[in-house]
């Protein structure tokens, strides 16, 4: 029988038990779901929950931290700000004219990272339409790290077992806060292989799911995912949009994302609907899947590929980017040392802004190399802008810095090895492993995805041939409105109060 799409739309009638088991372990525990107007636009949180989050750590598994899972965050106060924390950085670091803007991620609570937004999303479509059931199922994330966290959390957070699906290469970090947030320790997954070794953890969900109280919430195929971008990740990059052009007018020429699960490249939809954007997808260069149908391995950590993701909007995708993972594990060391920070100091950049750039981990890196060889691609100039994001920071990439220290710089790295990558990697961008996505190229691109999801998942033929319409897509937007009125039902129905 072939696998449907996970679009939950309607209610499931057979999940009426399901659905009354959540609202018994929600009204015992008090647990309150945001809508997802909330997190597209915090202001509108109830004043007693911004009150009430002044006291609570957003590093715990409280439950008022679900009202932290979007973009407004800061590393210094407990209310919402007015628009998300980003920078944006100069001509002098870029070498191009366009002005490139790049959302921070760390903010997002328990994890330091936005996954968090993505596991949410997946788990409340299903919760508020009875097709999971906290005192029965455990919630199984396959992942190539932190949607695997963000889902640990959440799954802590609404009184249900968590089981992180991940490859044993990850970065040391990870399984460290695992461990922490985990309390059986079978319940953390280590598959073989590394960024690149998504196949393996699929296979290992297939095993989980002969037993039927697993639920494996799949980032690559939950719509929800893109959906949850689409309808928070988009509106809070487009608030930083017009905050940054309030004073200086621009275009928004593009925004970039990674891959990964394509979750944050529905942020892109979004922004093209809305702004006329651009959307541009990112990939390893040793892994160029979309590029050149290669394959490989990287350690562009957060961006798994070997495979099209499902919920990828492959026909909506305007330009495709490869980056090497050389780059990335350079730059990361580069930002993070005295020698690389004043190389960056002697191009010009701020030293304040050089500062912040601990704030990118591999993946974010990898966006801000691909926004800068998409404005050069499209020569794009002091009127156009980017807009991309840190998904998370490098503080999660200690452990990873340390190997390549090892590997790359056994004497050490000051001046020297700074001036070499910035000038290597920054400066010399080139524009080359750049690839226009024509009718012809979407369509070789959309095709690769059938021999994951068709041969190997048992997507039906029509089911995956469906999405390659922009009207698909577009029919699926009014699910999160839907979605919030289940919330609000959900709520009234568990009786919950935000203040204990």
């Amino acid at each position: 029988m072939p696998r449907p799409l996970a679009v939950f739309d309607e209610f499931d009638p057979a999940g009426k038990k399901a659905f009354e088991n959540a609202v018994t372990r929600f009204s015992e525990r008090n647990i309150v779901l945001p809508r997802f107007s909330q997190l597209r636009d915090p202001s509108t949180i109830d004043s007693d929950v911004i009150e009430a989050l002044e006291g609570v750590d957003r590093n715990s598994a409280d439950p008022l931290n679900l009202f932290r899972v979007h973009w407004f965050n800061t590393s210094r106060q407990a209310a919402p700000a007015k628009t998300p924390d980003h920078i944006e950085l100069p001509p002098e670091m870029t070498g191009t004219d366009a002005r490139i803007v790049v959302a921070l991620g760390n903010r997002f609570p328990m994890i330091g990272a936005h996954k968090v937004l993505a596991a949410y999303s997946c788990l409340v479509a299903r919760l508020v339409t009875g097709r999971f059931d906290p005192t029965i199922n455990r919630a199984v994330w396959p992942s190539t790290g932190n949607y695997a966290r963000g889902g640990v959390a959440i799954s802590k957070i609404m009184g249900c077992r968590g089981v992180a699906v991940l490859p044993e290469g990850m970065s040391r970090e990870r399984f460290e806060w695992l461990e922490r947030w985990i309390d059986h320790p079978e319940d953390v997954i280590r598959t073989p292989g590394t960024e690149a070794n998504v196949k393996e953890i699929y296979d290992e969900c297939a095993r989980l799911e002969t037993d039927n109280s697993n639920v494996i919430l799949n980032q690559f195929s939950e719509f929800s995912n893109h959906l949850g971008h689409y309808a928070v990740t988009g509106p809070a990059l487009g608030s930083i949009f017009q905050h940054v052009t309030s004073d200086r007018p621009a275009r928004l020429a593009a925004f970039v994302s990674a891959s990964g699960s394509a979750g944050t490249l529905g942020a892109g939809d979004y922004l093209k609907d809305h702004h006329n954007a651009r959307i541009v997808a990112v990939e390893a260069l040793e892994v160029p899947t979309m590029l050149y149908n290669g394959f490989g391995d990287h350690n562009i950590q957060g961006i798994g590929d070997k495979h099209v993701p499902l919920i990828h909007n492959v026909t909506n995708t305007d330009l495709v980017v490869g980056i090497s993972d050389t780059a990335t594990d350079q730059l990361d060391v580069a930002f993070n040392s005295p020698g690389g920070l004043r190389a960056l100091e002697r191009l010009g950049v701020n030293s304040d802004l050089t500062l912040m750039l601990t704030n990118l981990g591999y993946s974010s890196i990898c966006n801000v190399l691909a926004a800068i060889k998409a404005a050069k691609h499209w020569n794009l100039g002091p009127d156009d802008m980017i807009v991309t994001v840190a998904t998370d920071g490098s503080e999660l990439y200690n452990s990873e810095r340390e190997k390549v220290m090892r590997r790359d710089y056994p004497e050490g790295f000051d001046d020297a090895e700074g001036e070499d990558v910035v000038v290597k990697h920054l400066a010399g961008i080139t524009t080359d492993h750049v690839l226009d996505m024509d009718e012809t190229n979407r369509n070789r691109v959309f095709n690769l995805g059938y021999f994951t999801w068709v041969e190997q998942q048992g997507i039906s033929v029509e089911d995956f041939e469906r999405r390659r319409n922009q009207s698909w897509w577009n029919n699926l937007r009014p699910l999160i409105d839907s979605w919030d009125s289940r919330i609000d039902e959900f709520n009234e129905a568990t009786g919950a109060k935000h203040l204990k």
